[in-house]
């Protein structure tokens, strides 16, 4: 046995205060060991697990989906809701360790994560996304609710350019109630705007029922198009089955119904051989505007006409109508000798106004039109062949 003064000559220095600390801490752990119970440490770690979110902070890149990592152990459950509520959709990965959202983070938007392990272990995150310099925004058609003609496409039509057609055509679903055969086809609005029209590869069968889901909300369109912010929808129903058909030669309009011709009416339609012919082809019905002011100079035709015009059904944004044009009433029946229009008697025009329904085509067979429309003035896609129409989607 060492004597007392021994013991004191070996007293601790000024470090020794570590050494003490850390001789505890194995000591405890040692007892603990020896109990046979649970860590506190090791009951921390289970109760908050270690996570980590590839979004973070106040100034978070929009744009990718939410990807939520577990350090250890197995995810049970992630819930990522944004400021107004709406939870991203997602999925653990088989080795149960990473989750990630089936859409993306959309800019300017508030982020809260909360994971759940399969012990029963909890932790919270948050995140915000930086604001989009650009917004970019669409214009949907037909309305939604609506019920509308066999050749009515679904029309997207955007504020900004889309650079990225490809991402954002992914992001638009369309669903009918009968699979009904369609493509999407990009082409350029008469104004020029980038547009993304759904027609299907026939006239619709009476009765389809349509939506489209456009889940766009994260989505970027590209240089100079900004960001979606949001998401959009619409839907309709599809009306019975009906088609106008003029026919130059005759200078002749038939109600085609459910294939059976319902009544003809005599017509005059635009001059041959120049500004005022007609579009050949299929129109479709985009309006029906009732009484408007018809003036020359809105298309290209100098002073030539400026009136007021009953029953005015518009075919194409150029300014081809079907309306009354009773001023025209030598010529209907015998000559083509309008501005372009396809006009009627008052009465004539009455009756067929008040029997099409927007969306109904409107097919211009015979001599002396001026060609077909192109796709983006008005709903011309029907004068493209199925096969071509198929090449205008960003996905083929």
């Amino acid at each position: 046995m060492s004597s007392p003064s021994h013991r004191q000559s070996i007293r601790p220095r000024r470090t020794g205060a570590a050494v003490t600390v850390a001789g505890l801490a194995t000591l405890a752990a040692a007892l603990t060991a020896c109990s046979g119970g649970t860590s506190a440490a090791a009951d921390t770690k289970a109760d908050k697990p270690d996570i980590s979110v590839n979004l973070q902070g106040k100034q978070a890149k929009a744009g990718s989906p939410v990807e939520v990592k577990l350090a250890e152990g197995k995810l049970k459950q992630v819930t990522v809701t944004d400021g107004k509520g709406a939870k991203l959709s997602g999925e653990v990965a088989a080795n149960g360790t990473t989750w990630t959202s089936d859409r993306k983070a959309a800019p300017g938007t508030s982020y809260k994560v909360k994971a759940v392990t399969d012990e029963g272990g909890s932790a919270r995150a948050s995140f915000r996304t930086a604001a989009p310099e650009h917004v970019n925004k669409l214009s949907l058609a037909p309305g939604k609710d609506t019920t509308v003609g066999v050749a009515q496409p679904l029309s997207v039509v955007f504020d900004h350019p889309v650079k990225n057609k490809a991402e954002v055509e992914k992001h638009l679903k369309v669903t009918t109630s009968n699979d009904t055969t369609g493509s999407w086809g990009w082409i350029k609005n008469h104004d020029g705007k980038d547009r993304v029209d759904w027609r299907p590869k026939s006239y619709w069968k009476s009765g389809t029922k349509v939506k489209l889901d456009a889940e766009l909300n994260g989505v970027d369109s590209g240089a100079d198009g900004g960001w979606f912010v949001r998401d959009y929808a619409t839907g309709f129903t599809v009306g019975r089955s009906q088609q106008v058909k003029v026919d130059l030669d005759s200078k002749r309009a038939t109600l085609v119904r459910d294939g059976q011709s319902v009544k003809t009416v005599p017509m005059s339609a635009g001059t041959p051989g120049g500004d005022k012919a007609s579009w050949g082809g299929t129109s479709v019905l985009m309006a029906k505007e009732g009484t408007i002011n018809m003036r020359s100079e809105t298309v290209g035709l100098g002073d030539a006409y400026d009136k007021m015009v009953d029953n005015s059904m518009r075919l194409t944004w150029s300014g081809m109508y079907a309306h009354a044009a009773p001023w025209n009433a030598a010529y209907f029946g015998n000559t083509n000798h309008s501005s372009g229009c396809i006009g009627m008697s008052d009465a004539d025009a009455s009756w067929l106004y008040g029997q099409v329904r927007v969306g109904d085509p409107f097919e211009v067979s015979g001599s002396g039109s001026k060609g077909v429309p192109e796709p983006g003035n008005g709903y011309g896609e029907w004068n493209i062949s199925w096969a071509d129409w198929q090449t205008k989607s960003a996905l083929n």
